[in-house]
């Protein structure tokens, strides 16, 4: 599905439901793939043309991704890839995606275009919220210039401490 522009969301929490780790790719940066070779093997990082991905485990499902009390977290929250904090916006320079004036986002005097994956399950639609204006969006655009790097509004909140890794990758 194409991405709709961040002005149509009312607005967005991240559910845990771990599926934007089971339907897509996580590319990363050579940056991101030295440090989580360093810190997890080599075998945590597959080589292809793109670069670098993170592997999957048998049931399609990040191998970074882990359930407890019915919730599905990321167990490298300290060293998430982009892409990952990023889910599911997308900020860019120039209108993407079409609708130019309703992805338009100003920040700090400059103008961003800023859509979102309709896919999550975390959005609710509608007249967006000043949470929504004010932190959400602000953070995502912060995150993807490289001004951020801990999430506080654009991921969920850890209730407990994150598992060891468990080596159950394909």
């Amino acid at each position: 599905m194409k991405p709709i522009p961040w002005s149509s969301i009312q607005s967005w929490d991240c559910t845990n439901c771990g599926e934007c780790c089971k339907r897509y790719i996580v590319y990363l940066t050579p940056h991101e793939q030295l440090a989580i070779s360093r810190a997890y093997g080599s075998e945590f990082t597959i080589p292809c043309v793109r670069g670098f991905y993170l592997p999957k485990k048998l049931d399609d499902s990040c191998a970074f991704l882990y359930s407890s009390f019915g919730r599905r977290t990321c167990a490298i929250q300290h060293m998430k890839p982009l892409a990952c904090k990023l889910w599911p916006f997308e900020v860019y320079t120039k209108a993407k995606y079409g609708r130019p004036n309703e992805a338009s986002f100003t920040f700090r005097g400059s103008e961003f275009f800023v859509y979102v994956n309709p896919t999550c399950n975390g959005l609710t639609y509608g007249i967006p919220s000043t949470r929504m204006v004010n932190q959400i969006v602000p953070e995502f655009v912060e995150i993807a210039l490289g001004m951020r790097k801990q999430q506080q509004f654009s991921t969920s909140p850890l209730p407990f401490s994150p598992l060891p890794v468990v080596r159950t990758y394909v």
